[in-house]
C-alpha cells in the first residue's frame, strides 16, 4: 500500500485552473509536511516561465525536451527559503495534454531527484534514518482529468514508482499549530592564513556548520517545559466529544539551552591556528515553525523549529552573498573592516489557513518587491498590508560587554538605547598578522547550558 496524499481544496482549484496556453506542459512544486502516517499538501506553485521558452514551449511535438531541469531546481532553491519550519517541498507535478507516457514518467523522476538534491546541497541539517524519503511526483492530464500520483524513494537512487492516493481535504491547515521563538546568536569564525584565500562565503558556511551542532544538540523548552519527545505536543488539553485535543489556533513559544561545557568525560585538544581575518555574525531572529494538529509528537515540533532556527540564518547569509555578487560590491583592503546588515525576515498568510510563509528583504527594498517576489515564486497574491516584518518589533539591544566593535552598530549612544531593528549583522574583519589561539579546557562537573533564546 502506498503512502496517502492528504490536499488542501484549494490546492486541486489552482491546478484545474492552470491554462497550458498551447503549451505542451506546465510544471510544478507541491508544498506542504510528511508525517509517519500520511503527507499534508498545502499549497501548490507552477514554475515560472522563462523569456526564451515561452515560444518554444508553445509546441506540443517537443514533449518533454523542453522541461528545463535547471530552471525547475533553482525555483525549488527558492521556494524553499520561503518556507517555515515543518514544510518542505514533497514532490513536483506536471500538467499536460497527452496521457502519460514512458517519457513523462522517466522526466519526472530525473526531475523530483533533482530537485531533492539541490534543496538539501545547501542545508546544514540531515534528514534522519526514520524520516519519510519519499516524494511524490503528480502528472495531471488536462484533456482527460486523470491523475496519476507516484512516489519515489530519494535515498534509493534505484528505486521504482509506486503508486499513491491522492486525498483533497476542506480547511486542511486551518487549525494547524505554530511553534515560535527568538533566537541570540554570536558566532565568530576565524579565518586561518590557508582559510582567508577561500571564498567568504565558503568559509562562513563551514564555520555555521560547526554552529548548527550546538543547536541540534540543544534542549527545547515548549512553553518552559521539557517535554518527552515521544509524547503528544497536546498532551493534557481539554478532550472534544469525540475524544480528540479542542484545537484552534494555538501557538507555542520556544527557548533553546545550548550547551556550554562539555561533560566531563569528553576529552578535547587545545589547539592553536595562525589567522588573518575573522567573520562575526550577532544579533536576533525570529523563528517560526507549523505543524499538523493530528496528534502531533513532541519530536517533530522540536524538529520543525530547529531546523527552521538553522535554514534562516543559513539563507540570509546567502542571500547577502548573492547581494554582493549581483551588485558587485568590491572588497576592502585587508585592514579595513565591513559591516554587512543581513535581510530581515517577513512573514505573509496564506489565505484559508493558520500557517504563514515568509521571505527576506533588505532595508532599502520597498513591500512591493516583495509582493512580486510571491507573486513570480509562489504564483500567490498578497496585500501589502498583510505583510509582518518580525524583527522590526524585536526589543533586544546590542549587550554592553561589546568591545570597541561596537562603534560599527551604533553611530550614536542615542541610536544604541534604540530596539535592534536591523536584527542580525554580518562582520567581516581582515586582520592580516594577528594570531588567534583557541584553547579548550575541558574539567567540568557536568553539563553547563546558556540560555540562546528569550
Amino acid at each position: 500500500m502506498g503512502r496517502t496524499y492528504i490536499v488542501e481544496e484549494g490546492v486541486g482549484q489552482y491546478l484545474a485552473n492552470i491554462d497550458l496556453q498551447g503549451k505542451a506542459f506546465v510544471s510544478g512544486l507541491l508544498i506542504g509536511q510528511c508525517s509517519s502516517q500520511k503527507d499534508y499538501v498545502i499549497l501548490a506553485t507552477r514554475t515560472p516561465p522563462k523569456e526564451e521558452q515561452n515560444e518554444s514551449l508553445k509546441h506540443p511535438k517537443d514533449k518533454m525536451d523542453n522541461l528545463d531541469e535547471e530552471w525547475v531546481t533553482e525555483h525549488a532553491n527558492q521556494v524553499s527559503r520561503m518556507l517555515p519550519g515543518g514544510l518542505l517541498v514533497l514532490g513536483v507535478f506536471i500538467i499536460t495534454t497527452l496521457e502519460l507516457a514512458n517519457d513523462f514518467q522517466n522526466a519526472l523522476r530525473r526531475l523530483v531527484f533533482a530537485v531533492e538534491k539541490s534543496m538539501n546541497k545547501k542545508k546544514l541539517w540531515s534528514f534522519t534514518e526514520e524520516e519519510v524519503s519519499e516524494r511524490v511526483t503528480l502528472h495531471i492530464c488536462s484533456s482527460t482529468k486523470k491523475i496519476f500520483c507516484r512516489t519515489y524513494d530519494i535515498r534509493d537512487p534505484k528505486s521504482s514508482a509506486r503508486p499513491a492516493d491522492w486525498k483533497y481535504q476542506n480547511g486542511l491547515s486551518t487549525s494547524w499549530l505554530s511553534l515560535e521563538c527568538t533566537v541570540h546568536i554570536n558566532i565568530h569564525i576565524p579565518l586561518s592564513t590557508t582559510a582567508v584565500s577561500y571564498a567568504l562565503e565558503k568559509n562562513t558556511k563551514n564555520g555555521l556548520t560547526r554552529w548548527a551542532k550546538q543547536i541540534e544538540n540543544g534542549v527545547f523548552l515548549i512553553n518552559g517545559q521539557v517535554k518527552d519527545e515521544d509524547c503528544d505536543l497536546l498532551q493534557g488539553q481539554k478532550k472534544s466529544s469525540r475524544g480528540n485535543p479542542q484545537v484552534t489556533y494555538q501557538s507555542f513559544d520556544v527557548r533553546v539551552l545550548t550547551q556550554l561545557l562539555l561533560s566531563s568525560d569528553h576529552r578535547s585538544t587545545a589547539t592553536v591556528q595562525i589567522c588573518s581575518g575573522s567573520v562575526n555574525l550577532k544579533g536576533a531572529v525570529k523563528c517560526r515553525a507549523y505543524i499538523h494538529n493530528s496528534k502531533p509528537k513532541v519530536k517533530d515540533a522540536v524538529q520543525a523549529i530547529k531546523r527552521d532556527i538553522l535554514n534562516t540564518v543559513a539563507d540570509r547569509c546567502e542571500i547577502l552573498f548573492e547581494d554582493l555578487l549581483l551588485n558587485e560590491i568590491p572588497e576592502k583592503k585587508d585592514s579595513e573592516k565591513e559591516l554587512h546588515i543581513l535581510p530581515h525576515r517577513v512573514f505573509v498568510p496564506i489565505s484559508g489557513s493558520t500557517v504563514m510563509l515568509c521571505d527576506y528583504k533588505f532595508g532599502d527594498e520597498a513591500a512591493e518587491e516583495i509582493r512580486d517576489h510571491f507573486i513570480e515564486m509562489l504564483d500567490q497574491m498578497i496585500q501589502i498590508e498583510d505583510l509582518e516584518i518580525a524583527e522590526e518589533i524585536n526589543t533586544a539591544c546590542m549587550s554592553s560587554s561589546m568591545d570597541s566593535e561596537a562603534s560599527l552598530d551604533f553611530t550614536d549612544d542615542e541610536q544604541a538605547k534604540q530596539p535592534l531593528k536591523t536584527t542580525i549583522v554580518l562582520k567581516i574583519q581582515q586582520n592580516i598578522g594577528v594570531i588567534t589561539a583557541f584553547a579548550v579546557a575541558v574539567l567540568a562537573a557536568g553539563i553547563s547550558f546558556h540560555y540562546f533564546s528569550d
